[in-house]
């Protein structure tokens, strides 16, 4: 048996080329399933989350539940006794055996890393709980806004806000930071004790915390296996992160960005082109394995429907993880055509971390995403860096409308 698993996933690989097609029956129960990231076996330290399978028009569908999130997989595969899930947008899928109609164990792969990509996996039907939830007398009190600090004591540590709702003992939340937020937490909190966790195809996040009794929350928080460290939070309702437009900008010798790149189409663009002239343009630099740059892309595609007519060019200009052109263009193309976005998409040839070497007119890049708002005339007018996400909740709809608002002004000069 584990011979043969072995070989099937061999000649099937990321893209599942020799697989088989799906089945006209379905192989696994249908209704609501508990899957389970084992971060560390020898500590019991796992990362749950939830999800619906469904099996209909001859096909079977998964649907990930994180808090107000719903991420739909469709890219389903089995093969004998193996079943192999491609998750959507981003560059990871699980690779898994049946046991049953009612188990799976196997391994979560996110091929955007070059290590410790690999993370045990384990998913039972009929599980509604995330978290395994213990009794106490009393329920924690945690709505609201929170001062966070995470890696406190260390020269990198970094501040965030904190941002919860709560339903009896069930929390649901995120986490502003300066560089974007952590999206759709979910999780539940008791006595002195709360647990949140994430799982997108991307992130994988864990939190922990105790609540001490000054009401301040001390804890741990997981991405993945590849990070670990320490945070700590207050409440504190007039807390505020730096102006978002204010980090990135630029340097003094030059008083415009510009670039050539390569579109999807392997066809060179610049931003002297003749297309861009007497246009307002938005540049997205962002990079297809980065969940807040598909929050982004949402966003963008609707604004480009909106404006394009009145005279908005949007380009993304890609940061992949990959060297390779047509790996990088396929990634792309995936996150474009999930979100409809007509807009046009560059490959930079240039890795995440090369960014500033990309871009040489800005100071930093110090986020995925950040966006350039250019005026009619070629000059830069803001930078904004990060990006606040549904997830932040009103803080997403204020973001939404004053960068309309802005774009708006813009078009009208």
């Amino acid at each position: 048996m584990k011979k043969s698993f072995f070989l099937i996933i061999l000649f099937c690989g990321s893209l599942f080329l020799s697989c088989s097609s799906p089945p006209k029956i379905s192989l696994l129960r249908t209704g609501i399933w508990r899957g389970v990231l084992t971060l560390n076996d020898s500590a019991g330290l796992i990362l749950p989350f939830n999800f619906d399978l469904a099996f209909q028009n001859d096909s079977t569908a998964i649907t990930i539940h994180n808090a107000e999130e719903k991420i739909q997989v469709n890219e389903i595969y089995f093969d004998k006794d193996s079943v192999f899930i491609r998750m959507p947008v981003f560059d990871s899928e699980f690779r898994c055996r049946i046991l049953g109609d009612t188990l799976m164990i196997g391994n979560w792969i996110n091929h955007s890393r070059k290590d410790k990509n690999i993370i045990p996996f384990k998913a039972e039907y009929g599980r509604k709980e995330r978290f395994h939830h213990l009794q106490y007398n009393d329920i924690a009190f945690v709505s609201g806004k929170w001062k966070s600090l995470f890696s406190p004591g260390a020269a990198d540590s970094s501040y965030a806000v904190g941002l919860f709702s709560q339903s009896g003992d069930t929390l649901t939340g995120t986490f502003l930071t300066e560089t974007g937020d952590y999206r759709y937490l979910d999780g539940w909190t008791s006595g002195s004790y709360l647990q949140l966790s994430c799982f997108d195809g991307s992130h994988a996040f864990l939190f922990h915390a105790e609540i001490e009794k000054d009401n301040s929350l001390n804890g741990d928080f997981w991405s993945g296996v590849h990070h670990h460290e320490k945070w700590t939070a207050w409440r504190d309702s007039a807390f505020a992160l730096r102006n978002a437009d204010s980090l990135t900008f630029l340097k003094k010798n030059f008083p415009k960005v510009d670039f050539t790149f390569s579109n999807l189409d392997n066809k060179k663009v610049s931003l002297s082109d003749e297309k861009f002239n007497n246009k307002v343009v938005i540049l997205q630099i962002m990079g297809s394995w980065c969940p807040n740059c598909m929050d982004e892309t949402m966003f963008l595609s609707e604004m480009d429907r909106n404006y394009k007519s009145k005279g908005l060019e949007i380009e993304a200009l890609a940061f992949e993880k990959t060297d390779d052109f047509e790996k990088a263009r396929s990634n792309v193309l995936r996150l474009k055509e999930k979100y409809n976005a007509e807009y046009e998409f560059l490959i930079t040839g240039f890795q995440p971390k090369e960014a500033d070497k990309a871009l040489p007119a800005l100071n930093h890049v110090m986020s995925f995403p950040t966006t350039i708002f250019i005026d009619k005339k070629g000059t830069v007018r803001r930078i904004h860096t990060g990006y606040s996400g549904p997830a932040t909740g009103e803080n997403y709809t204020l973001f939404v409308k004053k960068t309309n608002e802005f774009v708006e002004s813009l078009l009208k000069e």
